[in-house]
């Protein structure tokens, strides 16, 4: 019932605020995907012998992701 619900308990000055850990989450997103997806295009590069190219653009796909996942996991609901 709505009445037996505890109320939250008094925050102290060391606590995080409230939501940090989905700010949190949202940067690992970012920078997870930013990482995974521009080693695997360093990869490429190295196997096909560019310069670079297909680490920016695995980069940018994993920005892309990072971003759609943060919007997906933590957008309003």
């Amino acid at each position: 019932m709505a009445g037996d619900q505890n109320p939250n308990p008094p925050r102290g000055d060391d606590d995080p605020p409230l939501g940090a850990s989905q700010g949190w989450s949202a940067v690992a997103y970012l920078i997870g995907g930013i990482a995974v997806w521009g080693l695997i295009g360093w990869m490429v590069d190295r196997w096909l012998g560019t310069n670079g190219i297909a680490a920016a653009v695995g980069a940018v796909i994993g920005a892309a992701g990072g971003v759609y996942l943060i919007v997906r996991r933590l957008g309003a609901k």
